[in-house]
């Protein structure tokens, strides 16, 4: 029987490497997420920004890819 070999694309080579050589990046990433991503509205917006941020918030439909019509 023959050995089968697995393939492995060079953008997963290059992440693995990447992690290797940088064992400190998963965690960088972690905190640059929770940094500009993972958090809750300013707190210094007055009442009246808040509730115009409230507003402009857009309900997502049930099936995001159906189309109306």
């Amino acid at each position: 029987m023959k050995k089968q070999i697995e393939y492995v694309s060079e953008m997963t080579r290059f992440i693995q490497e990447l992690h290797a050589e940088k064992p400190h990046l998963a965690e960088e990433q972690r905190k640059a997420r929770a940094r500009w991503w993972d958090r809750a509205a300013d707190p210094a917006l007055g009442a009246a920004e808040q509730k115009e941020v409230a507003e402009a918030k857009i309900r997502q439909q049930a099936y995001v890819y159906q189309t109306k019509g």
